[in-house]
């Protein structure tokens, strides 16, 4: 093609017009961006002056009531200070029990109230929680579980908690675990509450008509001379025994093969189980349909490599990424009947006094709990719950733990009178610092009720009660 003859002229031309608009356009994109900078900048100062904090949303019940006490100026009372602070305390000092568990206390509408039980859960176990209350105008409870750390229990994770209105909850955990569930009512509000804890098989056993008593091989027992280990356990039953669904399942696989013999996979999606059976002498349910919880799945048999023995269901159970966990405490079923209450439960939140020398507080309503301490006779102590034969007390000085209910009696009779010699301070706990509630002119009489620490628990001419100081000896008494 021919080209003009100052085509390159024009074409220096046209290159030195290009470079000159590109080297004003990028001045002009420079400065644009500067001042764009600069724009924004300055937004974000201003955003930065009239940014508005995000609101604080609790994330449960429990907190949800304390930002209301917070946004209300009551937590700043006396009541309120004492309610979280009673929180406070029923995490760092909870109750040990061990489930099954059974008790009743009482809750003062005058005071704040909380308590703590701690207790242990197994992997593949479901721990269930009721509380019932026996009060005239039903209280709302707040009900909290917290995974025990070695952390300060400020900092330990909360891992369930009762939805609104809802005294019953349950919970599995994922690993072994102690746990501390927290219990309690708003405020101004009281009554007798029962609370029962127990911790269940999370699975139906898979075998009808049995439990783990015909379970004779477990999970981790050597096979093959050492060379593997057995990732199950094997229930013994007759030949055609039902095997039943554990859970609401889905049948991701019917198969058969030389080792399992005929065989079936469920997928339990609540918990992310795989479902194991092997051996099956028959299979009665398809592949990729669903099955509920104690329905029929097949029957036990020994097919596979279980020729040589005697019929059994070998059941496992498989958690991706994890590979096969023991399946025992998943079906098999512990004792969830508690220790019936009987002690009385009219002295529920009253002073009682110990009947005996050297009368035991025990850490728990277990037999062989180890002691606390001991104390002497005549010790006042206040009922906080009864479980089983035992009392739940706290005493003058703040201990709190376990007394047979047999070994105390009400302070309502007086152990002795006595006239006052001289003016005397009636304090409302037995420590120096306490401040007097009441004064005792010379002259006036008054009911000795209990003694501990070198102070008498008395009862005035008034009707009041609180505590003196010893004066000279310890009381001396033939009751």
């Amino acid at each position: 093609m021919d080209f003009p003859e100052n085509w390159l002229y024009n074409k220096r031309k046209r290159e030195e017009v290009e470079k000159n608009i590109e080297s004003r356009a990028s001045m002009n994109l420079r400065s644009g961006c500067y001042f764009l900078l600069l724009l924004l900048l300055l937004a974000s100062f201003r955003c930065k002056q009239e940014e508005v904090p995000e609101p604080y949303i609790p994330t449960n019940a429990h907190e949800s009531y304390r930002y209301s006490l917070e946004q209300t100026n009551l937590a700043s009372t006396a009541l309120g200070r004492d309610w979280i602070a009673a929180a406070e305390k029923a995490m760092n000092r909870p109750v040990e029990i061990s489930p099954p568990f059974e008790e009743v206390f009482y809750v003062d509408p005058a005071a704040a109230f909380a308590v703590g039980y701690r207790f242990s859960v197994l992997r593949g176990q479901r721990m269930e929680l009721e509380v019932t209350s026996e009060g005239l105008e039903p209280a709302r409870l707040f009900i909290d579980l917290f995974r025990v750390r070695d952390t300060s229990p400020q900092e330990w994770p909360k891992v369930a908690s009762a939805d609104k209105d809802e005294n019953r909850f349950e919970f599995e955990p994922k690993r072994d675990a102690q746990y501390v569930v927290r219990l309690q009512p708003e405020l101004l509000r009281g009554g007798r509450f029962r609370v029962v804890i127990r911790n269940v098989p999370s699975l139906e056993f898979p075998v009808a008509g049995k439990d783990s008593r015909a379970i004779q091989s477990g999970f981790g027992a050597p096979r093959d001379g050492g060379r593997r280990v057995h990732r199950g356990v094997d229930i013994f039953a007759r030949r055609h025994t039902p095997v039943i669904a554990p859970s609401k399942a889905y049948v991701e696989r019917v198969g058969e093969g030389d080792v399992g013999g005929r065989n079936i996979w469920l997928y339990d999606s609540k918990r992310s189980l795989y479902l194991y059976f092997a051996h099956l002498q028959t299979q009665s349910v398809k592949q990729n349909t669903w099955v509920e919880p104690g329905q029929t799945i097949g029957t036990v048999g020994n097919t596979g490599n279980a020729k040589t023995t005697p019929p059994h269901l070998h059941f496992a159970i498989y958690i991706r990424g994890t590979g096969a966990v023991d399946p025992y405490y998943f079906i098999t079923k512990t004792n969830s009947t508690p220790p019936p209450v009987a002690a009385n439960l009219h002295e529920l939140g009253q002073w009682v006094r110990s009947k005996t020398p050297n009368t035991k507080i025990k850490t728990s309503i277990q037999p062989r709990s180890p002691d606390l301490t001991s104390i002497d006779r005549f010790s006042p102590m206040k009922i906080l719950a009864a479980a089983g034969r035992m009392y739940r007390v706290m005493l003058p000085d703040g201990i709190t733990g376990y007394v047979l209910a047999r070994s105390v009696e009400s302070i309502h009779e007086t152990l002795e009178l006595q006239e006052a010699n001289s003016h005397l301070a009636v304090k409302a706990c037995p420590a120096e610092e306490a401040a007097a509630k009441e004064l005792i002119e010379v002259g006036d009489e008054y009911s000795v009720l209990g003694e501990f620490g070198g102070y008498l628990l008395v009862r005035t001419q008034h009707g009041s009660t609180g505590w003196l100081q010893i004066p000279s000896e310890p009381l001396s008494r033939n009751h």
